[in-house]
């Protein structure tokens, strides 16, 4: 017959350990905020890019912080609960669901990290095309081109020139008097983009703040994701450690 030990023996009693699971499941619920922020503010202040993009990884992966930082708000919740009333169903329970925020948490940074070494050529090979083929046909590509030429300050996918065989440009109604769009100019104002002079409009081409910016902000979320994964490690430990020491609890 197994012997059953009390509360208090071994290295680590059940009251330190439902301290200690407390004061995770708090900064566990702060690092859920924090994911889920980092998430919505993605899918928000950065959609004019996402639509520019081929690939689905970018926004993929603010909507798994998204979904990882919900269910980290949820958790802790359930972690509290089942660690407060000392329940092994919920503390196991709650174990699985920290390896399920665990998994998703690595995924976004594993999607950041690769996709990060293959953005540049995607916008190089697809990002002019998509310039001069849905400009004036696509509203929300055309809204995005406008806001990106204004907000990046630059004129084209890689150059002002490439405007001139544009759908914008040739296709109907014909626009021979107009260079670029009115968002390629310094100052904005309706027809200012039928003087091309360099004190008028961005010569620079969009492709290039757009490929750092897209970069720099994967970095952000794959630093997210990795980072706040190891948070749940010791979550997990320590919910598998009380798991083990409630089983043969003596009252």
């Amino acid at each position: 017959m197994a012997t059953r030990k009390s509360r208090d023996e071994d290295c680590c009693s059940v009251n330190f350990l439902k301290y200690v699971l407390h004061i995770f499941n708090v900064v566990f619920l702060l690092a859920g905020v924090v994911v889920l922020a980092v998430g919505i503010w993605t899918l928000v202040s950065k959609h004019q890019y996402t639509v520019l993009l081929t690939s689905a990884s970018f926004p993929a992966a603010a909507i798994i912080l998204v979904l990882a930082g919900c269910l980290a708000l949820g958790v802790s919740v359930l972690g509290c609960c089942g660690v407060w009333r000392e329940h092994r169903c919920l503390i196991l329970m709650y174990t699985f669901m920290l390896l399920l925020i665990f998994l998703l948490e690595v995924l976004v940074g594993i999607l950041a990290y690769i996709y990060q070494g293959y953005v540049k050529d995607e916008l190089y090979q697809n990002l002019n095309s998509t310039f001069l083929e849905s400009y004036s046909v696509d509203a929300s590509r055309t809204a995005a081109i406008d806001r990106i030429q204004q907000e990046f300050k630059c004129c084209g996918a890689i150059r002002f020139e490439d405007w001139e065989g544009s759908h914008w440009r040739l296709g109907p109604p014909l626009k021979p008097s107009q260079s670029v769009p009115d968002s390629c100019c310094k100052t904005t104002s309706e027809g200012c983009g039928k003087r091309n002079h360099p004190s008028n409009i961005y010569y620079t081409g969009c492709i290039y703040k757009l490929a750092d910016e897209v970069k720099e902000h994967l970095i952000i979320l794959g630093a997210v994701g990795l980072g706040i994964c190891v948070l749940q490690i010791f979550g997990m430990v320590l919910s598998c450690c009380l798991y083990i020491k409630l089983k043969d609890i003596i009252d």
